[in-house]
């Protein structure tokens, strides 16, 4: 789930950034918070139910 995120929130940026040409800081902060979601998600792994 944590990756499906992350990955939702990697198009958004590249979206706002390529398609809208918007320079606020939130497409950054979107970036970011997608990159530390993948990284937690390679970090916890998956875990057994």
């Amino acid at each position: 789930m944590l990756l499906t995120i992350a990955i939702i929130l990697l198009i958004l940026w590249a979206l706002g950034f390529l398609a809208f040409h918007v320079t606020s800081g939130l497409i950054h902060i979107l970036l970011v918070v997608g990159i530390i979601v993948l990284i937690w998600n390679f970090v916890v792994g998956r875990r057994a139910v």
